[in-house]
């Protein structure tokens, strides 16, 4: 949740190669010697002229303070102008930033204030994001079970297995938006421990597929609309070269990354499509390569960075196949972190037709302790 105002600063514009022509070392340095200067040349003016000392002294004294504060200006202006940006964000206004006009290290750090800023509106925008995505998903299935309670109440409908049917549909699906929220929770403070092991990916896969097509069929009788695909039209298509190949990783974390790609690529497939689940070695040891094939209508490369963003549901016309409600737009975030847990790597790659998500997990010698 990754460009962005984040990649202005950290480099610290300096086309000196490190080195600074103006900085403050040596305007300090400056003033000191252009001060000596001065009295220098007014007392060799002094001994000219015979003026007396004490004449030279004033004007020697006036000059240096003259120049010592203009000097002094030009560094407390800026740190002024900071002081008030960083006193704005201390009171949540992201919008302010400093001038970036200077080339000395009070340049470089208008520089990093502005990109501490950047950050935080980032944040606070992503947070006021979630905090409304999360109230509409919540919405939705709360008010359907609502109105089923009400009914019931009301004597409108009876509580026959039908309408409590409908009801644990609801529920569950409420269940299901916690469940994954929690998971990111658990995901971003890092209690999630990697159980890895070594398996043979064919049969490991194979599992996967056969559980998300029983899933499929069973919220397709059921009519749910739980957010996650209820599509029995798409054939899923398992391809792993060798048929020995195995892995070295947590299976069960695995599992999550292949069944959020698998669910979201069958909601985008068109009628009677085709997911391609396909599995290679990778450049180390039983390290893995997995990718993720649809025939639905891709992802804009525009959009490419953004897939893996938590309730980010694309901006393509008509992204869903039939049977799906679009989803809460986190699998696909759960899937990213998952890998990441690995230390391997996930993104949408080039593809001829519809979306292709690369998968690398790295060997066991590669992989976070």
């Amino acid at each position: 949740m990754s460009g962005g105002p984040a990649g202005r600063g950290h480099g610290s514009k300096q086309p000196w190669g490190g080195v600074r022509p103006f900085s403050i070392k040596t305007k300090l340095g400056a003033l000191v010697v252009v001060s000596v200067l001065i009295t220098t040349g007014l007392s060799v003016i002094a001994v000219h002229t015979k003026t007396e000392l004490r004449f030279i002294t004033v004007f020697s004294m006036i000059a240096t303070l003259l120049i010592t504060q203009f000097v002094a200006h030009s560094l407390t202006a800026p740190l002024d102008d900071m002081n008030a940006v960083a006193r704005s964000i201390s009171h949540g206004d992201y919008t302010r930033r400093v001038r970036e006009s200077r080339r000395d290290e009070l340049g470089d750090l208008a520089q990093t204030i502005n990109v501490m800023a950047d950050e935080l509106e980032a944040q606070d925008s992503q947070r006021k994001e979630l905090v409304a995505n999360v109230s509409h998903e919540l919405r939705t299935p709360i008010a359907g079970l609502r109105a089923v309670l009400e009914n019931i109440v009301d004597g409108v409908t009876r509580a026959d297995p039908e309408t409590m049917r409908t009801a644990l549909k609801q529920t569950e699906r409420l269940g299901r938006l916690v469940e994954t929220l929690l998971d990111l929770s658990r995901l971003d403070n890092g209690v999630v421990p990697l159980k890895k092991r070594r398996f043979e990916v064919w049969p490991y896969l194979s599992g996967v597929l056969k559980e998300a097509n029983m899933v499929a069929s069973a919220r397709a009788n059921m009519a749910s609309g739980s957010g996650s695909h209820t599509r029995t039209d798409v054939h899923l298509h398992l391809d792993v070269s060798p048929p020995e190949l195995v892995a070295h990783a947590d299976p069960e974390r695995i599992h999550q990354v292949v069944a959020n790609l698998i669910d979201n690529a069958v909601k985008h497939s068109p009628p009677h499509g085709r997911v391609t689940v396909r599995a290679r070695q990778g450049s180390e040891p039983e390290s893995l390569e997995l990718e993720v094939l649809d025939e639905g209508p891709g992802i804009p490369r525009t959009e490419w960075h953004r897939v893996f963003e938590r309730f980010n549901r694309g901006s393509v016309n008509r992204p869903h196949g039939p049977g799906s409600d679009g989803g809460t737009g986190l699998g696909l975030a759960i899937a990213r972190w998952a890998v990441d847990l690995h230390g391997g790597r996930i993104g949408v790659a080039e593809s001829e037709r519809g979306c292709r998500i690369l998968i690398t997990l790295p060997g066991p010698s590669s992989l976070p302790s």
